[in-house]
C-alpha cells in the first residue's frame, strides 16, 4: 500500500538499496551470496515460520531486483547463479516481468464469504432466508455456512444487520483487473502470462509481498559508473510529492546528479509532443477513418485493449509515448548517451523492451528503485544547498497533467480547442483495468462513437502506479500544484514542440508488432 511504511515496503526498500550499493562498490560473487545474512543476521526469524525462509525468500527478492530469474524451491544452486548475464549494462529481462515467489505465497482463499464471531444469533436471521441454494443454517443460534453450497454471491453479507459476514478475497486476484490471476496445484496464486499486462497492482497489492516484479538497478548503476558514456534520466510527471512532501523542482536535476546522472529531464515534455500528435491524428481520423480514438501513453491499458478487444487495436493512437519521445529528444541533443526513465509504472519496463524500443530507452526505474539508489548513494533532498539548485519546470502544465487520470484527453481537447476551436471534442476516461474493461465494451457497442477514449491502468492514473512511494490522492494534489505553477501553459508554448517531426518517426510498426498470443509476443520482444 502506497503512502503507508510497513515491513514489507521496508523489505522492499532494503532490497533495492542493496543490490544499487553492491553495484555502486564492485561487489563479488561472495558478497552477494552473504546479502541475505547480511540483511537478516539474527537467528531468530521476524517475518516467517523461520530465519532460513525469510533468507530464502530474500535471496530471491535480490535475484529479481537485478534481473535475474526467480528460481523455485525445488530448484538447487547458488545464488549468484545467472550473475554473471546481469552484470552488463545491456541485460534485459527473461520474462515473465512478473513473478509469484511461491514459498512467500500464502495460498489465501480466492474468494470466501465467512461468518465472523460478530454473529449475534438473531431472531430474524436473514443471511438464511435470503439465501438462494441454502448453504447457511443454524447451529447453537449461530449462522454456519456450508462451504459446499455456496456460490459466493454476497446476499448475506449485504443483509446481515451486524454486518457479521464478510466476503474475504484474494487481494491480489481483486486488484488485477485483467483477471489475469489464477491458482496453482497448492492454492498459491499463480499468474496467466497471456492475460497480464505488467501493471502491477498484484505486487502492491498482496501483503505477504510475494509478488515481485524484476528491475535494472544494478544496470542502471553499473552504467553511472562508466563515466565515458553519460547517462540521463527522464523523469515522469508523477515525481512530485513522491520523495518529500516540500516542493523539490529545484533540487531534482542535483539529486540526480550526485547519484551519477549527467542531468535530469522532464517526461512531460515529451508528454507535450505526444498531445500534439494525438490531437492532429483525432482531427485527422476520427470520425472519418475511426469511429473513435484511444490514448497511447499507458502500456497495460494499452496491452489490455490489443489482448481483449484485437478488433480494436487500429482504434489505439499511433502516437508515440511521453517516455519515448523524451528519450528520442535526448539522444537527439546528446548522442552516444543512455537514457534511464525514472516513473511510476512497472508496465514501462515491458514497453522499454520492446525491440523497437530499446535503442531509445535504455533502462526502466519506478521511484521505488530511485529510492533505493539514493540511499546507497547517501542522497536526500534535504542535502542540497541553495547553490545547486536549477531549474526543472520545462514541460506545459498540460504535459505535467498527464499524471493524473484525465490529464491526457483534457491536454488533448485543450490543444483541439487552440488549432480547431469549430471541433467539438468529447472524451471519456477510466481508470483502473476492470473500468477500462467496461470502457473498452461500451466503445466496441458505438457508445462512443466520435470520442477520445482516456485508459489508465492505476487507480487515479500513473499517481497510483505500482512503483510510486507517495499514497495517490496525496500524490494528485501535489502534481495539481506542478499544473498550476508551470510557465508553461500549452504544449505549443514549449521550445521542444519544434522538434516533434525529428523524434516522432511514425512507423507503423510501433503499433504492429504487438501480437496478443503471449509466446509469440515473448519471443518478439525479449529474444
Amino acid at each position: 500500500m502506497r503512502g503507508l511504511n510497513s515491513n514489507k515496503t521496508d523489505l522492499r526498500h532494503r532490497v533495492f538499496t542493496e543490490i544499487a550499493r553492491f553495484a555502486y562498490e564492485d561487489g563479488t560473487r561472495e558478497e552477494f551470496e552473504q546479502l541475505p545474512v547480511k540483511m537478516l543476521p539474527s537467528e531468530h526469524n521476524k517475518y516467517r515460520s523461520s530465519v532460513f525462509l525469510e533468507r530464502a525468500i530474500l535471496g530471491e527478492r535480490l535475484r529479481l531486483a537485478m534481473g535475474m530469474t526467480y528460481r523455485p524451491a525445488s530448484q538447487a544452486g547458488l545464488l549468484s547463479d545467472g550473475i554473471d548475464k546481469a552484470d552488463t549494462e545491456n541485460h534485459y529481462y527473461t520474462p515473465p516481468l512478473i513473478n509469484v515467489i511461491k514459498f512467500a505465497c500464502n495460498a489465501c482463499p480466492e474468494k470466501k464469504v465467512m461468518v465472523t464471531n460478530g454473529c449475534q444469533g438473531c431472531l430474524e436471521h436473514p443471511c438464511m432466508e435470503v439465501c438462494p441454494k441454502g448453504a447457511i443454517s443454524i447451529v447453537n443460534l449461530k449462522s454456519v455456512i456450508d462451504q459446499t453450497k455456496c456460490i459466493k454471491c454476497g446476499r448475506c453479507v449485504q443483509v446481515c444487520p451486524y454486518s457479521a459476514i464478510i466476503k474475504q478475497e484474494r487481494p491480489c486476484t481483486k486488484a488485477c483487473g485483467a483477471s489475469a490471476i489464477r491458482s496453482d496445484e497448492m492454492g498459491r496464486a499463480d499468474i496467466d502470462q497471456k492475460k497480464c499486462v505488467g501493471c502491477g497492482q498484484c505486487l502492491v497489492s498482496c501483503p505477504f509481498g510475494a509478488i515481485v516484479d524484476k528491475g535494472q538497478i544494478y544496470q542502471t548503476v553499473r552504467a553511472l559508473k562508466n563515466k565515458d558514456v553519460p547517462v540521463y534520466a527522464a523523469v515522469a510527471p508523477a515525481f512530485a510529492g513522491q520523495f518529500t512532501s516540500q516542493r523539490a523542482n529545484e533540487k531534482v536535476r542535483a539529486v540526480f546528479k550526485r547519484m551519477g546522472f549527467e542531468d535530469a529531464i522532464e517526461v512531460s515534455v515529451g508528454a507535450d509532443l505526444c498531445t500534439i500528435s494525438e490531437a492532429r491524428d483525432f482531427v485527422e481520423e476520427v470520425p472519418s477513418k475511426l469511429k473513435f480514438m484511444a490514448t497511447s501513453c499507458c502500456p497495460a491499458w494499452s496491452a489490455l485493449a490489443r489482448k481483449n478487444f484485437p478488433e480494436l487495436a487500429g482504434n489505439i493512437s499511433m502516437a508515440l509515448t511521453p517516455m519515448v519521445l523524451t528519450a528520442r529528444l535526448i539522444k537527439k541533443e546528446h548522442p552516444g548517451c543512455k537514457v534511464a526513465f525514472v516513473g511510476p509504472c512497472a508496465a514501462k519496463k515491458l514497453e522499454a523492451m520492446r525491440k523497437v524500443i530499446r535503442s531509445d530507452v535504455d533502462y526502466v526505474l519506478t521511484f521505488e528503485e530511485v529510492a533505493g539508489i539514493m540511499d546507497a548513494a547517501n542522497v536526500t533532498f534535504d542535502d542540497i544547498p541553495e547553490e545547486e539548485f536549477l531549474p526543472f519546470n520545462e514541460g506545459s502544465s498540460d504535459g505535467c497533467g498527464f499524471a493524473c487520470s484525465g490529464g491526457v484527453a483534457q491536454a488533448v481537447a485543450n490543444v483541439i480547442a487552440k488549432t480547431n476551436p469549430d471541433r467539438e471534442v468529447k472524451f471519456v476516461k477510466a481508470e483502473g483495468l476492470a473500468e477500462c474493461k467496461k470502457l473498452l465494451m461500451m466503445a466496441k457497442r458505438g457508445m462512443y462513437d466520435g470520442y477520445l477514449v482516456e485508459g489508465m491502468a492505476c487507480p487515479g492514473g500513473c499517481v497510483g502506479g505500482a512503483g510510486t512511494i507517495a499514497d495517490p490522492a496525496k500524490a494528485a494534489k501535489a502534481v495539481a500544484v506542478e499544473v498550476k505553477s508551470a510557465d508553461v501553459t500549452t504544449p505549443f508554448d514549449s521550445h521542444y514542440a519544434k522538434y516533434l517531426e525529428d523524434v516522432e518517426e511514425r512507423e507503423a510498426l510501433l503499433n504492429s508488432d504487438f501480437t496478443t498470443d503471449a509466446e509469440a509476443w515473448e519471443q518478439y520482444v525479449f529474444e
